[in-house]
């Protein structure tokens, strides 16, 4: 959803929403939406450490003013597919855009990675590789983070899967599937 939709639903509909925002999200936009909307429980879609570090400033701007705000949680978008038309960062860049997130962001929350498997993988029978790798790339991040003397309070989550192929993500180990074609049916363009 892009910045202007968020902040608008953001601002009409109930307070009591936790708002998820996943896609494109432009650096220059981060700061903004990380501090003129409270309820924004999550970013699903951090891929390079400006934009962390961006999501960082505008939410302590936001816990400035008020203070019992909460912390952003964020989850690293991985391009696991290696598609040039696919967001997120390059598996090997995930444990340093994590490790920044932890010890330079203190207004916001690793919460997990989270992908979008190419459309072959998705429809195809067999196991589905990018889940796979983003699975390997979390346990690499974890280890990482533990030699480092990084601990995380629980493990990282996975935000991988959408309606047409989110059972397949959630046999791999997925936490959190997107389904909203399923459940609202296909988008106006």
């Amino acid at each position: 959803m892009c910045k202007a939709k968020l902040l608008h639903k953001a601002s009409t509909l109930p307070e009591e929403i936790d708002w998820h925002l996943i896609g494109a999200l432009q650096t220059n936009k981060c700061r903004a939406v990380a501090r003129l909307i409270p309820n924004l429980w999550a970013v699903e879609s951090v891929d390079d450490i400006k934009k962390a570090k961006a999501l960082n400033i505008g939410r302590k701007e936001l816990i400035s003013s008020i203070p019992d705000a909460k912390k952003l949680r964020v989850y690293v978008q991985v391009n696991t597919s290696g598609e040039a038309s696919k967001s997120g960062c390059d598996p090997k860049a995930a444990i340093d855009i994590a490790k920044c997130i932890i010890k330079e962001c203190e207004n916001l929350t690793l919460h997990g990675l989270m992908t979008i498997g190419s459309f072959t993988e998705s429809m195809g029978e067999d196991e589905n590789r990018d889940f796979k790798k983003l699975v390997g790339i979390k346990e690499e991040v974890e280890n990482e983070l533990k030699k480092s003397g990084l601990q995380l309070s629980t493990g990282l989550e996975l935000s991988m899967g959408m309606s047409g192929d989110f059972e397949e993500a959630v046999k791999q180990g997925a936490n959190n599937v997107r389904v909203g074609t399923a459940i609202f049916g296909e988008r106006l363009r």
